[in-house]
């Protein structure tokens, strides 16, 4: 098991805990002062009141609650979003509200889910050409739906 080393900047902030022991990512709570509305097709910048400290060649992903996804048309515009492992800044989440009611973010609400997950650097080879594949350019769709 990998450690990650983490801080509270609010003595509030909830820290990240995995709901399930199979859960893949550890939920994400709002850390704030006063509840905070965001408006239909507008975004905000949502305090997690900590910060963390990941080990080189890991990164942390930030994805979208799927129940906030579902009920209130709630995601991450920018999912993922990664927090690399030099980052010392607090974690926060892009919250956007996609639907047509204003949507409350209290304190101790979950908000996002953090995958911490192994990655590596790779050397670019500039070549003439790539290798031939069966799928070869086909993207975007292009197998039907």
């Amino acid at each position: 098991m990998i450690k990650v080393r983490i801080v509270r900047v609010n003595q509030k902030a909830v820290l990240p805990a995995y709901a399930t022991p199979h859960a893949a990512g550890m939920d994400l709570v709002a850390c704030l002062d006063s509840p905070l509305q965001i408006e239909p097709m507008q975004n905000a910048l949502v305090p997690t009141g900590f910060c963390i400290e990941l080990p080189e060649g890991y990164e942390a992903q930030l994805r979208p609650r799927s129940g906030l996804a579902l009920k209130h048309s709630v995601t991450l515009p920018n999912t993922p979003g990664t927090i690399d492992a030099d980052y010392r800044g607090e974690v926060k989440v892009i919250l956007m509200n996609l639907g047509t009611e204003p949507f409350m973010v209290c304190h101790g609400d979950r908000i996002a889910q953090m995958v911490v997950t192994r990655y590596e650097h790779v050397t670019l080879d500039e070549v003439g050409e790539l290798s031939e594949t069966v799928r070869g350019s086909g993207g975007f769709g292009h197998t039907g739906r």
